[in-house]
């Protein structure tokens, strides 16, 4: 190889045209050492959180259907499986396996999307769990990480999502709150709860972002058949045994509204929009008649 040119003598004299050589070889040193970025794609970034099963993987299949990239975040081994079955809809995908009902567990996810070095188009925050009994019985160690998982890891991922889509003029927030947000829930009293703190939330910052180029939609579901009612301890239930919707129409439905720009969506059977409509015109008492 050349050996570099010298052009700085013992005595500290250079010529003009020996500096302008020196200027040369120390840039192009420089820019040997230092990466340029290359954008990995061209297609917009989605988050999904709960996205190992259920709804939270049916609203990741819908964004790499349409062809975003995506990243995916669960607290169980079927993060993994979820993202192959991403991957084969030929989307991008990164996973995290994490629990977000733990702060560590958020700034993980946090760290992930910085690292990730592209702007959130996009997130869906969807996960969520659910305990089942009667409150003088229940647990409240469960409830409490209910309660950190629904609402504290929501709005926590919510602070730092809205602070930059809003920086950037743009973005697409999705809650998935539930119909019992919006009445009585009695034997699921404490998670009613948390999905009216998410429904309230989720109208709240639509109003004020309305003018900043951010939407945000509530994805308002009613029983759905995933794992959530085996989870929560109530499979024997009424409404644990009871006929319940498809997750991927679910998630469809939440994906339209989303990229439609609504408000909220009433997500599957007509009784979930009957009863979610009585939620906001009847007394609480003949609600629950319904």
């Amino acid at each position: 190889m050349p050996r570099p040119p010298v052009l700085i003598s013992q005595r500290g004299h250079a010529s003009e045209n020996q500096k302008v050589l020196s200027l040369t070889f120390r840039h192009f040193a420089v820019s040997q050492t230092i990466p340029m970025a290359i954008p990995s794609s061209t297609k917009q970034f989605a988050v999904v959180t709960g996205a190992s099963s259920g709804i939270g993987l049916e609203l990741a299949k819908q964004f790499a259907q349409h062809d975003f990239d995506v990243l995916i975040a669960a607290d169980g081994d079927g993060i993994n499986a979820a993202a192959r079955e991403l991957e084969a809809l030929g989307a991008k995908v990164e996973s995290v396996q994490v629990d977000l009902a733990s702060h560590d567990g958020v700034h993980k996810l946090q760290s992930a999307i910085q690292s990730s070095g592209r702007p959130v188009d996009a997130i869906a925050l969807n996960a969520g769990i659910g305990v089942s009994g009667p409150f003088a019985e229940t647990d409240l160690s469960q409830e409490l990480q209910m309660v950190n998982l629904n609402v504290v890891s929501t709005l926590h991922l919510a602070k730092y999502i809205v602070k930059d889509m809003v920086a950037r003029h743009a973005g697409r927030i999705l809650f998935t709150a539930s119909i019992a947000g919006t009445m009585p829930t009695p034997y699921e009293a404490v998670y009613g709860a948390t999905k009216a703190f998410v429904r309230s939330l989720s109208q709240s910052l639509r109003e004020e972002l309305k003018d900043s180029g951010v939407s945000v939609t509530a994805l308002m579901p009613g029983a759905t058949e995933t794992n959530f009612f085996h989870r929560a301890g109530a499979d024997d239930t009424k409404l644990g045994a009871s006929e319940k919707d498809d997750p991927a129409e679910v998630a469809k439905e939440g994906y339209e509204a989303l990229m439609a720009g609504k408000d909220h969506v009433v997500a599957g059977s007509f009784k979930n929009k009957l009863q979610a409509a009585a939620g906001y015109a009847l007394p609480d008492p003949l609600v629950l008649c319904i």
